[in-house]
């Protein structure tokens, strides 16, 4: 199974690839993963990326997609992966299938986990952050004992400014603008599949597994 995992901030991508990759024997890659690990194995790719980053640059496509061709080509990658965070336009997705047909494989599928924007800003907005372990809770579903207070470190919980309901709403913006060419090049070439990423976490892994399956049968 090879798999790119699209979907809005706050839509759970972490939490379900996990459980997809896991079910499915894969490693779970994603482009956060990638970056970290040539920076700290200061690869050539890594301190050329550093350069960027240290200027509060971005990296550019050429080092990004560098990154992902040689992880893709890595051993346990060979028979399948989830891919997370890249590719992000029409663009990089024509990239990937050069690197795919280079390496003799091809992409079986694409998930995109789609939830409501009301439901996205409720989950985000709600999301708080300890002040001293830096542990996140949720005023609805995780709460602490309380109010405002780490269980774990007795920190104080405060809301990042990018959790705030606007900015969540700008964010979810951007997303749509951006994402939207390539969730629609992949309806066209018929390797979309959309599930409804809303309800509980095991109900929605369930869809997913069950979409990618079909793909696979």
């Amino acid at each position: 199974m090879r798999t790119v995992l699209v979907g809005p901030p706050g839509a759970g991508k972490g939490t379900q690839a996990a459980f997809v990759a896991k079910h499915f024997s894969i490693p779970q890659i994603s482009t956060g993963d990638i970056f970290r690990a040539n920076v700290a194995e200061q690869t050539k790719l890594g301190l050329e990326a550093r350069k960027y980053m240290d200027a509060g640059d971005l990296v550019p496509d050429e080092v990004t997609i560098a990154m992902v061709r040689d992880r893709l080509a890595e051993d346990d990658a060979r028979d399948g992966f989830l891919l997370d965070g890249f590719p992000r336009t029409v663009q990089q997705a024509e990239v990937l299938d050069d690197i795919l047909s280079d390496l003799h494989a091809g992409l079986d599928a694409v998930l995109e986990l789609s939830v409501k924007e009301d439901e996205v800003v409720r989950r985000l907005s709600g999301r708080r952050t300890c002040h001293g372990c830096g542990r996140n809770w949720h005023v609805e579903f995780d709460k602490p004992v309380e109010q405002g207070v780490c269980d774990a470190c007795g920190g104080e919980l405060f809301r990042r400014d990018d959790d705030a309901p606007e900015t969540v709403r700008r964010r979810l913006e951007v997303y749509a603008e951006q994402t939207a060419p390539l969730v629609e090049h992949y309806a066209d070439e018929g390797r979309l599949h959309r599930i409804e990423a809303t309800g509980a976490v095991e109900d929605v892994t369930r869809r997913a597994i069950e979409a990618l399956e079909s793909v696979v049968d």
